[in-house]
Formats: C-alpha cells, sequence, structure tokens
C-alpha cells in the first residue's frame, strides 16, 4: 500500500504564451476525465466486487508489463489531494468513472452502501470545489458475475445495468447535474469481445456485434431511468450523453480495394454506434452478410435513440486502413479490412498512434455533416496522448517533468477544436485525458497519458508543463 505522498505544485510552462492566444466560445467548458479501474485502487475495499478487468489482469500475459491495479494511483484514498488538483488546475468539470462493482458487487441486488459513500463523499469534494461532477456510469468494470452469465453477449445485462443505475441515481441524483451512460462501447465490442485484446479476453470476431446492440439498449435504458427520476439536482433537470470513440478513417490508397475496406471499417468502428443512438437505425450490414442486427428486438431502436442533451466524443488518431493481404489474420477471420502504418514521417506517440490534429477538425465536421440536427451539441470527453516522461529533480528538491510533446499535442487538437467550431460545429466543452498518469489497461504502467505525473510507489503527484500549459489556457479564456 502506497504511503501518502506530497503533491508538487506545477510551474508555468514556457509554451503558455502560445497558449493565450487560444481562444474558445464563451462559456466552453474545461476538464480532465479519468476511469475508476485506472485510477482508484482499493479493489477490495469497503465491500467492492470482482470486475471483468481485475480478472483479466490477473491472467499472466494479458497486461503487458505484469502489473495490476490493485493500488493503481490510489486514487480512493487521495481523492481529495485529485479534488485540489483539479481545483488548481481551473477546471469547471471532471469527468470521472463509477464503478459498478464497487456500487453493486454481484451486478444485481441491493446497492452496497460503502461504495456509494465513497461517490458521495467525492461529489461533495467536488461541489465544495465549485466543480461540476460528469460521472460516466459504465467505463468498463462489469462485474465478474455478469460476465460468467454472458457478459455483454447477452440481453439480461442491459437490464441489470439499468437496475445499477437506479441505484446510483437514488443516493447521487440530488447532486449531479450530467451524466454519461457509456463509455466507448466500441472497444468494449471490438477489443474486449471480438480480439480479446482488453477483458473480457473474448475472441469471437463478428459473433462479438451482439455486445453492441445490448449495450446501446443498456444506455437507452439508462437515459430513461434519468430523465424518470426528474429534477431533483440544484441546477434542475439533469442531463445525459453517451461517449463513443470515433476515429477518422483514411484510406491507404485511392484504389477501390482500398477505399471499400475503409468504408467497412468506419461502419463497424463509427457507424453502427452512434447511428442507431442519433438516427434509430443500424447502418446496412450486408457487407457482413447480415440482415439484421443481431439481439434487435421490437421497441429497441426507440430506447436507444432517445434524445440526447450532449454527445460525447473521444479522438486521439485517425486510422489508416487497407484491403486486408491474403495471409493476414483479418483476411482470416473474414473481415474486409486490415488497419496500416500511416505515411511515412508522420509523428507519433508514445503509443505509436499517428498525431494530425487536423483529422480531429475533419472528424468532427464529418459527425455534423453526417448526422446534422439529429447530432445534439459536442462534448469532447476524451483527447491526450501518452509520451515517455522524466522527473526531473533540482537541487533545492522540487521536480519538474518537461513533456512538450504533450503540450504541443493538446495545442494542436484544441486549435482543431476551434477550428470544427467556426465551420459550424457545436462544440461545447473539452476534456482532456488524463488528469492523472493511471494503470493503462492491457499496457500496465507502460504508458503514461497524464497531466500530473504519478510516482507509482510512493503516490506522489507531480504535475507537468502540459498541466500548467492547461491551466494557464483556461486562466485566458473569455468567461
Amino acid at each position: 500500500m502506497m504511503q501518502d505522498a506530497p503533491t508538487t505544485r506545477a510551474t508555468t510552462a514556457e509554451p503558455a504564451a502560445a497558449a493565450s492566444a487560444l481562444r474558445l466560445p464563451e462559456g466552453f467548458r474545461f476538464g480532465a476525465a479519468t476511469a475508476a479501474f485506472q485510477i482508484e485502487g482499493a479493489v477490495d475495499a469497503a465491500g467492492r466486487g470482482p470486475s471483468i478487468w481485475d480478472t483479466f489482469t490477473a491472467v499472466p500475459g494479458n497486461v503487458i508489463d505484469g502489473t495490476n491495479a490493485l493500488v493503481a494511483a490510489d486514487s480512493y484514498r487521495r481523492f481529495a489531494d485529485d479534488v485540489a488538483l483539479l481545483a488548481e488546475l481551473g477546471a469547471s468539470d471532471y469527468r470521472f468513472s463509477i464503478a459498478w462493482p464497487r456500487v453493486q458487487p454481484s451486478g444485481s441486488g441491493p446497492a452496497n452502501a460503502a461504495g456509494l459513500d465513497y461517490y458521495e463523499r467525492l461529489v461533495d469534494a467536488l461541489a465544495e470545489a465549485d466543480i461540476a461532477p460528469l460521472p460516466t456510469l459504465y467505463h468498463w468494470d462489469l462485474p465478474q458475475p455478469l460476465e460468467d452469465a454472458g457478459g455483454w453477449l447477452v440481453r439480461d445485462t442491459a437490464l441489470r445495468f439499468a437496475d445499477y443505475v437506479g441505484l446510483v441515481l437514488d443516493r447521487l441524483g440530488d447532486r449531479v447535474g450530467r451524466w454519461i451512460t457509456l463509455n466507448e462501447p466500441a472497444m468494449t465490442t471490438l477489443e474486449g469481445y471480438a480480439l480479446g485484446t482488453q477483458a473480457p479476453g473474448r475472441q469471437l470476431m463478428l459473433d462479438a456485434l451482439p455486445t453492441v446492440h445490448h449495450q446501446l439498449l443498456g444506455h437507452g435504458l439508462a437515459v430513461a431511468a434519468i430523465r424518470a427520476a426528474g429534477s431533483g439536482s440544484r441546477s434542475g433537470p439533469a442531463e445525459v450523453g453517451i461517449t463513443n470513440n470515433h476515429t477518422l478513417v483514411v484510406p491507404a490508397s485511392d484504389a477501390p480495394a482500398d477505399l471499400m475496406a475503409a468504408g467497412a471499417f468506419d461502419l463497424i468502428y463509427n457507424r453502427i454506434f452512434a447511428g442507431p443512438v442519433l438516427t434509430g437505425a443500424y447502418p446496412d450490414l450486408s457487407a457482413f452478410g447480415l440482415e439484421q442486427f443481431p439481439g434487435l428486438e421490437e421497441g429497441d431502436l426507440e430506447l436507444i435513440s432517445a434524445p440526447l442533451d450532449f454527445y460525447g466524443v473521444n479522438f486521439y488518431n485517425p486510422t489508416y486502413v487497407a484491403a486486408p493481404a491474403a495471409d493476414s489474420e483479418f483476411a482470416a477471420a473474414g473481415l474486409p479490412f486490415e488497419p496500416v502504418a500511416p505515411p511515412e514521417g508522420t509523428p507519433l506517440t508514445g503509443f505509436d498512434w499517428p498525431i494530425v490534429p487536423s483529422a480531429f477538425t475533419e472528424l468532427l465536421v464529418g459527425l455534423r455533416r453526417d448526422y446534422g440536427d439529429a447530432l445534439p451539441p459536442v462534448v469532447i470527453t476524451e483527447n491526450g496522448a501518452s509520451f515517455v516522461d522524466e522527473v526531473v529533480v533540482a537541487s533545492d528538491g522540487a521536480r519538474a517533468v518537461h513533456d512538450a510533446e504533450r503540450v504541443a499535442y493538446l495545442d494542436g487538437h484544441l486549435r482543431a477544436v476551434a477550428d470544427a467550431i467556426e465551420q459550424g460545429v457545436d462544440v461545447r466543452g473539452y476534456f482532456a485525458w488524463s488528469l492523472m498518469d493511471n494503470f493503462e489497461w492491457a499496457q500496465g504502467y507502460t504508458q503514461r497519458f497524464g497531466l500530473v505525473h504519478v510516482d507509482f510507489e510512493t503516490g506522489e503527484r507531480t504535475p507537468k508543463d502540459s498541466f500548467a500549459w492547461y491551466r494557464d489556457l483556461i486562466a485566458a479564456q473569455p468567461r
């Protein structure tokens, strides 16, 4: 267990002068985002049950560095320190997630009061700091007993999710004004159930498609529950949205086969998750041999497409796609596409993700073009980059992290958001991923995304230059 450790305050980052020239509209919301499993630790505290990620990380070889999230950033114990960092940042909002197994350990039955107590303490601390909470109700940590019963492959999980949401609303509905139902259902389907690179580690390929519909059904049921809860919050009726991870799909060439491959990838990555929510219909999946979406029942799409107050977009990078090589695993699996490397010379993050800010603008403008008035106001619920960060200790003991690459990434992508707004996209807010370094899923502790450096041995937090840059940017915006 970590000992309580100090938090080193940020100094002013040199690129702050450049940030001051970046202007977003008056009233634009700025925040940072985290996820419960990645930061909380305390996986066996106060009655929390096991999640699919506890099970997945316990299997040797599933996490690249062999680590786990038993302690992570220790935010369960240090949440007050993290709220203080948000206040120092000047954040108007904090996006965090509520761990389903902390609230309902078996995925069904009554609430674990001690688990809800923790989130009540967090929400109250945010209120005292004048920071609006934006909880995500599901950020991948499905209770393991529900996975044992079929997970998102079965319809019952959507019903259990609605029950869990009701328990959270009963406790927090009077003090939370905005909610996110699901985080990145595409990643749960594609990486969790199709490829097996994330929890629960299934390798079902196209047989994973029922998880799309059951997650979106869970979303629709959650929206209905939030609407039914009525007013209750201090600011009036609660607002609700969903967060989808979107990528701009770029064909590797103008060859017809590559263009078709890019279209198929766009369909399976972007459109089957956005379309039902925004338009009430799944796109044509005949390219995958499907005439009707697996799991769809009468009345489902009306639930799924209930109007939203905002649409959350997570964006990190574009994806380059080609027709699959004859001997590739994608071809062997019957998939009509294969992601390929970006053009030579494209700058990369520590994750080897291509850095192309203009792709962010193109994506946002494309969403507005494709969905028109069906697209609610957009909130950028995640955007950020991992790089190799080093702590520099001065002779007086002061600690610093000079992450110029992250500053450049954030600057470029916020400017891309500003460009999209100029082109008519209604973007209302931006959440940097992440507030702090954390357990990066199957990558363990090998990737650092944080504005704040975390020493995972001691728990010490050191704001990076990117923290100071973002703080100064926020301070310079019109109010």
